[in-house]
């Protein structure tokens, strides 16, 4: 074989394991958004550009610390990391780590809101309180320890049979964590607001206060009148009607996704062309 063909082939190859390098990595980062490793992640960032500029301007001690940081940094990430890392070892365990697609995900997350409509309306009529928090990019991984974890497929019927009166996992709230039931009887943070109305109770305190330290969108059914309300971004949206409350649903769980979808297939076209 001339030597060119070699040449060539060597590119080919180099090239090839260029991409899978960086297909690899945008699964990680995919397995590790919107979970507390993100901030982690900038936090080492933070330490390796501190070690730089430590070394670039001769400050001996202060690279010395963030050597040592270095050094036991990797230990610490295998100890912090563990429920991520675990994560992705189940999914590559099951062939799901490089399965999943947009469609796929816009699908589940048009599944989820169909079935917390259906569970809001189901419990509004019967004034059978409930609070739902579902996780969008910040990771309400600490808030789901708090619970008892299920991991459970989300559906009306599950939700329903969490907040029936009397039962052990009906007081505290359902976190939705990639669309499905990751925990109930979850502890929020109560909102320390000042201009939130006396009538309101416990639940709506703690979705307001939910929606104040995460993106997540939280829904309130209340079991004094049977109203639905949801709370996002430290706002709360009081007496919805089915209308309003599924175009909220829609607007931040689906809508946000698709607008994120396009924007990446937006810059990967400029990037190409």
């Amino acid at each position: 074989m001339p030597f060119a063909d070699f040449a060539i082939l060597d590119y080919l190859a180099n090239i090839v394991d260029i991409l899978l390098v960086w297909f690899v990595i945008y699964k990680l980062i995919a397995i590790v958004r919107g979970t507390k490793a993100v901030q982690l992640l900038k936090g080492i960032f933070v330490i390796l550009i501190t070690k730089f500029i430590s070394d670039s301007f001769e400050l001996n001690t202060l690279s010395w610390m963030m050597e040592q940081a270095m050094i036991w940094g990797v230990l610490a990430i295998i100890i912090i990391f563990q429920p991520e890392l675990r994560r992705a070892l189940e999914q590559l365990g099951r062939g799901r780590l490089f399965a999943r697609t947009a469609f796929q995900e816009e699908d589940e997350e048009d599944k989820t809101v169909q079935a917390i409509m259906k569970a809001t309306d189901y419990m509004a009529k019967r004034r059978i309180g409930a609070l739902i928090s579902v996780e969008r990019e910040t990771g309400m991984s600490e808030y789901i320890e708090t619970g008892i974890q299920l991991h459970s497929k989300i559906s009306a019927e599950l939700l329903i049979n969490i907040f029936i009166p009397n039962t052990p996992l009906h007081d505290g709230a359902v976190i939705i964590q990639k669309n499905q039931v990751a925990a109930a009887a979850c502890y929020l943070p109560l909102s320390e607001s000042p201009f939130i109305s006396k009538e309101l109770g416990t639940r709506h305190r703690a979705a307001l206060g939910i929606s104040e330290v995460t993106d997540s969108i939280t829904i309130i059914v209340s079991e004094e009148t049977g109203n639905i309300s949801l709370t996002k971004n430290g706002e709360l949206h009081r007496d919805l009607n089915q209308e309003s409350f599924r175009d909220l649903l829609i607007n931040g769980l689906i809508q946000n996704h698709t607008q994120a979808a396009t924007a990446r297939w937006n810059w990967r076209g400029k990037k190409n062309g």
